[in-house]
């Protein structure tokens, strides 16, 4: 069994005191934490001077959550109330007694509480100010910029009509439908061009426009016109791809529920607004409607459908103690639940937000284009013109104008302009990421931008947590033991009173358990998480301790229990030991059906498989039998994963991690790239993933890898159809061995390929045929 968490084992919360709290339970080497507002520093102490990137970053995004979150400078526990006006949550007795507050100035220092000696054996050092990015998808995105497409597009078309009609006529109304093609072909470019201007930019649009009226000024109005119409296509067909990522977002927004029936503490029912639910609130759900935020089952049982969240078409039941998530339908049953969570943190909106932060980060390769977009464009320019004189004063070519267009100077330097501008280049890869991004947000699977595309595709090894990855993650209580017997009760009793504070597998399960049978729990003291080992408190006097079998165990009063039974085949084990007392808890957690297939893809793919899992060595070797595992490493602490991942990383594999829980977020964070399961995975394990699998299936990570693949095929394809254009062109164009119109139809038909070649992966097939 992993580390169970803290009452704040994710540090979501607003109030900065809860959340620092909560890492300094879940990381033993984090003595204190020293936060000051004014000069934006943040300092930690540690026992030893060893830098540790995982803790310090894990401390900083802890930070930046807080400090993001509304009012977050007061904070109730500071000021000695019994609930915090911020995050509106009690405080527990382990939290006021387990922890010190100081307040100095602007600083203020969440502390350990230990002897009066530690501190000064405490290493203090500063960590970088986290940045706070700006709160996004605050409503809904508007339908026109969504298919903004569809106006360029109509410009477009209208454009090349024009270009198309206006030979046909002469003088004067040739003059005007080639001008009114030049507006309707040229205003979406012009408007960008204006913008980079005022930022003293300038880009590929500017390229475009200014060879535009270079032949129009030369009488080559033709030329100028299938330009603007060629480049105006290709501009909406990108504009298509970025609406079909948007419109997976909206499809999301208007899924989500608007308004709530709350039930007050005298049975009343009132309706309000979605945002107005607070943690706490008891709600009332009726049949057909949606779960409002996420919460937690406390009266009555119904099915959710879960399929715009999960994929999954089954409905799932619900009972006391189940938890049912924002924008899920309720499909039968009226019932009454505890809102665990604000609608603004609920399991739909970290999806939305998840979306929309993909898109801000960009792929390896793509920033690489981006760096040198503005030199090129510049270097471009200064050898057109260079070649315009070298054309006009040394091969003696007409600077302007001569019998034919394509003998002067200045034809020909526009000719050079269009073929090696970097239109094609430019859209090579960012068509294909948003593409990608578009393809796997609509079959659950969340790319957190360019650079986990790109990165997924280059793994060669895969290592996978067990429970919630490999197994389905829903564990449920078969049986308690006691030593002596007869005290079953008490045993389920104690465990509950201590695990109902944490967010491990194992506790739900067990959390449900004593809720389901009606079990009240006991009050506990000074609880303290022991990553790795299990959780412990002091219950009326006496120390308790809940988790693994040689850990708890050795805690028990010496002589006490005996000999002990081993552990079943298949079968999890939580351990309670309190003074003469001891017991277990029998788990069982089904593996799978799909992760059989899986695993058998990855082999046939030449990717090695590793398990690490914090489970006994039993219940490892049960899993690796069942599945035929090469690798299977078990009874681990979260710093032992850690370690096997950097390990496999020195030997020069690229590492793929694969998990769900808080005690999988280091190890997601120290591998190449993090796959968290997401809908139900804890808040740690998301942060530090790339790569999100929503639909909690162990097959979504196959057709993620696919999908990373097939993007970067069309990445490299697309780089070669615009380099090898490029290079081909401007070739010809240096020996004046092209016109314009072929240069136009070259430079712009590569870069309406490469756009339609990545939107190849928008219309691939469900993610099903993603796997063969």
């Amino acid at each position: 069994m992993g580390s169970p968490s803290s009452a704040a084992s994710e540090p979501d919360e607003a109030c900065l005191v809860h959340s620092v709290a909560a890492v300094l339970a879940l990381e033993p080497s984090l003595e204190a934490v020293t936060i000051d507002n004014d000069k934006k520093s943040i300092t930690l102490a540690t026992l030893g001077n060893r830098s540790d990137p995982i803790l310090e970053a894990r401390v900083a995004e802890t930070v930046r959550r807080a400090q993001s979150a509304p009012n977050h400078s007061r904070c109730g526990f500071l000021l000695g109330e019994q609930a915090c006006e911020v995050c509106d949550l009690p405080f527990a007795p382990y939290e006021r007694q387990s922890v010190s507050i100081r307040t100095q100035a602007n600083a203020t220092t969440i502390a350990r509480v230990t002897c009066p000696t530690s501190p000064s054996f405490w290493h203090w050092r500063k960590i970088p100010w986290p940045v706070l990015a700006p709160r996004q998808m605050e409503a809904l995105p508007d339908e026109a910029h969504v298919d903004e497409w569809k106006a360029q597009l109509g410009c477009a078309s209208l454009c090349g009509v024009l270009a198309l009609a206006a030979p046909f006529f002469s003088g004067y109304p040739r003059l005007g439908l080639f001008s009114l093609s030049y507006l309707l072909g040229s205003w979406f470019a012009a408007k960008e061009v204006v913008e980079l201007l005022r930022e003293r930019k300038l880009d590929v649009h500017f390229l475009m426009l200014a060879v535009a009226v270079g032949s129009a000024s030369i009488g080559a109005w033709g030329e100028g016109a299938v330009l603007l119409f060629l480049f105006s296509i290709s501009g909406a067909l990108e504009h298509y791809a970025l609406g079909r990522t948007r419109k997976e977002i909206q499809a999301l927004f208007k899924s989500k529920p608007r308004s709530a029936w709350i039930v007050d503490e005298q049975g009343r029912e009132r309706e309000v607004a979605i945002e107005a639910v607070q943690r706490g609130a008891r709600l009332l759900i009726r049949p057909d409607t949606q779960f409002p935020v996420d919460a937690e089952v406390v009266k009555g049982s119904t099915a959710a459908d879960e399929s715009n969240l999960t994929g999954e078409a089954t409905s799932v039941d619900k009972g006391v103690g189940d938890t049912v998530l924002a924008g899920t339908l309720n499909l039968w049953g009226a019932v009454e639940a505890l809102a665990l969570r604000p609608e603004a943190e609920s399991a739909l909106q970290r999806i939305i937000r998840l979306i929309q932060d993909a898109q801000k980060f960009k792929a390896p390769a793509q920033r690489i284009t981006d760096k040198f977009g503005t030199p090129y464009t510049y270097a471009i320019l200064a050898a057109s013109l260079i070649m315009f004189f070298v054309w006009h004063w040394v091969m003696g070519l007409p600077a302007w104008t001569s019998s034919y267009p394509e003998g002067s100077a200045f034809y020909r330097a526009m000719t050079l302009l269009v073929v090696a501008s970097p239109c094609a280049l430019v859209l090579s890869i960012p068509s294909a990421v948003l593409a990608a991004i578009a393809a796997g947000a609509r079959r659950g699977i969340l790319f957190r931008g360019g650079a986990a595309v790109e990165r997924l595709a280059d793994i060669n090894v895969v290592a996978l947590d067990k429970t919630g990855t490999l197994t389905t993650g829903e564990l449920r209580v078969e049986r308690v033991e006691s030593q002596p017997p007869g005290k079953e009760n008490e045993i389920a009793r104690l465990a509950f009173s201590l695990e109902r504070f944490s967010s491990h597998p194992a506790a739900r399960a067990i959390t449900r358990h004593g809720k389901r049978n009606a079990i009240s729990p006991l009050t506990a003291e000074l609880l303290e998480s022991v990553p790795g080992a299990g959780v412990k408190a002091r219950v009326a006097g006496q120390v308790v301790l809940v988790g693994r079998r040689d850990w708890a165990l050795a805690g028990a009063v010496s002589g006490a229990s005996g000999e002990k039974p081993a552990a079943e085949l298949g079968f999890s084990e939580v351990w309670v030991s309190a003074g003469e007392l001891s017991g277990r808890i029998i788990l069982r957690d089904d593996i799978r059906p799909e992760a059989s297939s899986v695993l058998e893809r990855c082999r046939d793919a030449g990717l090695h498989t590793v398990v690490l899992t914090g489970d006994h060595k039993q219940a490892a070797e049960h899993l690796q039998q069942k599945l035929k595992l090469p690798d299977v490493r078990s009874e681990l602490r979260p710093e032992q994963k850690v370690a096997i991942i950097q390990e496999l990383m020195r030997q020069g594999k690229t590492v793929a991690m694969v998990g769900d829980g808080v005690n999988d977020a280091p190890s997601l964070a120290a591998a190449d790239i993090g796959i968290a399961m997401g809908s139900r995975g804890s808040d740690a394990a998301l942060e530090q993933a790339g790569v999100v699998l929503m639909h909690d299936r162990i097959e979504s990570f196959w057709a993620a890898y696919r999908l990373s693949q097939r993007a970067r095929r069309i990445i490299r394809q697309n780089l070669a159809i615009s380099l090898g254009t490029v290079a081909i062109l401007a070739v010809f164009a240096l020996f004046g061995a092209i016109p314009l119109s072929i240069g136009v139809l070259g430079h712009e038909g590569s870069t309406v390929l490469v756009v339609l070649n990545s939107l190849r992966i928008l219309v691939a097939s469900h993610p099903a045929g993603a796997g063969k």
